[in-house]
């Protein structure tokens, strides 16, 4: 996670990782948030998810599989929210 992590912080706000054709992940700031995007429209985000333990073993052959071969897609939907969200302390 880690990895993701540290490719996300350096990609502009907008541009999220596809992690497959149903699902993507963004660097909010403070954290990666990962999100499926709409059966009907995949342009657009259907809803959050968590990657915790229970997700983990699912997500984690996926997440080795992109990591070896990245691919970033500009989300406008994505930017926007960056742009909203208010200001935070960095660690």
């Amino acid at each position: 996670m880690s990895q993701l992590g540290m490719l996300l912080r350096d990609e502009p706000a907008g541009r999220v990782a596809l992690l497959t054709d149903y699902a993507i992940a963004w660097w909010s700031g403070p954290e990666i948030v990962f999100a499926y995007l709409r059966d009907e429209d995949p342009g657009q985000v259907d809803e959050e998810f968590n990657l915790d333990d229970y997700h983990w073993e699912e997500w984690k052959p996926r997440l080795i599989a992109w990591l070896a071969k990245p691919v970033f897609v500009d989300r406008p939907q994505v930017a926007e929210w960056r742009s909203d969200a208010p200001p935070f302390d960095a660690p």
